[in-house]
């Protein structure tokens, strides 16, 4: 474990926490710190553990074994005094449809314990924070689905937690709420508040001032976007081709590619050294009699790290 200098700079921390629902085992001895500050992203397929993983983490759910704290409180022993410095939001819109969007407010803050003058500011300043001010009175049934979704948040924030955990906040919600949510919380990150949020979009992730990609009930890494990205130990070039299935097909079997990944009408080919080795790709594609429309350099993303990593990860495991 830590000292106790570095655990006061630890918002959440994971140690071996496991859980399994009879034969499944959904969280596999997952280990993780978290500072104080950061916007930590969780990354990982559906089924990975991601929603389990909060769960336990926001004490809502007990592990199996292993342990895990938030602000250096156990979320076994000390369950209770977590939850008043800690705001979680589901994955589903789970605030109450007949009511209006103050009234939803009133009943968090009143949850909360949120009373008087005091709940009156807290909940325009909500408001206000999540751009909701002029739907005040609207009821939450007739919201847009970007805007639910910001009300869920200004209830989670409703009684100033110092610690956030988001569970897919923005999935079936169009890019231009996902941009504005994401600008709201970039503005409490700044404001000092940590984010430990679950998302599905690589973009997202490239937000995070960490990143954990989760897999099978366990992060395969951790580390900041830009470091994940550099795991890929290579460059890229992208192919554009009319005859995208064959053109796989060499690639895949050219010397120098160690990677193919398929983009929609495009192939990424990871090599080691992209100018040096873009002749020897296009040779392969020309001998084959492959029509390229374009070829070009560009850098990994972090998708494509990420389906690396998971590619790897069932190999050795099997598939």
């Amino acid at each position: 474990m830590d000292t106790e200098a570095g655990r006061d700079q630890m918002a959440v921390e994971a140690d071996a926490l496991t859980k399994a629902f009879g034969d499944v085992v959904a969280v596999d001895g997952f280990d993780l710190r978290v500072r104080r500050g950061e916007i930590f992203g969780l990354v990982g397929p559906d089924g990975a553990g991601k929603t389990t993983t909060i769960r336990l983490l926001t004490a809502i759910m007990l592990p199996t074994s292993g342990s895990a704290a938030v602000l250096g409180r156990d979320t076994v022993a000390e369950a209770e005094a977590i939850k008043p410095d800690i705001g979680y939001m589901a994955q589903r819109f789970n605030l109450y449809g007949d009511l209006t969007v103050e009234e939803n407010l009133a009943f968090f803050a009143d949850v909360f314990g949120v009373t008087g003058d005091e709940r009156d500011e807290r909940i325009d300043e909500a408001l206000r924070f999540a751009g909701l001010e002029e739907f005040r009175t609207r009821r939450a049934a007739n919201l847009s689905g970007g805007m639910q979704k910001k009300l869920a948040l200004a209830a989670t924030l409703v009684h100033q937690p110092q610690v956030l955990f988001l569970d897919e906040p923005t999935t079936g919600v169009d890019p231009v709420s996902r941009r504005e949510f994401w600008e709201i919380l970039t503005d409490l990150h700044l404001a000092g508040i940590t984010i430990f949020v679950s998302t599905p979009y690589m973009d997202e992730a490239e937000r995070c001032s960490r990143v954990g990609l989760m897999f099978r009930g366990n992060t395969i890494v951790t580390g900041t976007p830009r470091s994940i990205r550099e795991l890929m130990g290579g460059e890229m070039l992208e192919i554009q081709s009319a005859d995208l299935r064959a053109a796989r097909s060499v690639l895949e079997a050219c010397e120098v590619v160690r990677e193919v990944q398929a983009y929609g009408d495009r192939l990424h080919a990871f090599v080691a050294d992209a100018a040096a080795d873009r002749p020897a790709v296009e040779k392969a594609l020309a001998d084959a009699g492959i029509e390229v429309t374009s070829v070009r350099e560009t850098l990994p993303r972090m998708e494509e790290a990420f389906i690396s990593l998971i590619r790897q990860q069932q190999e050795a495991r099997g598939g």
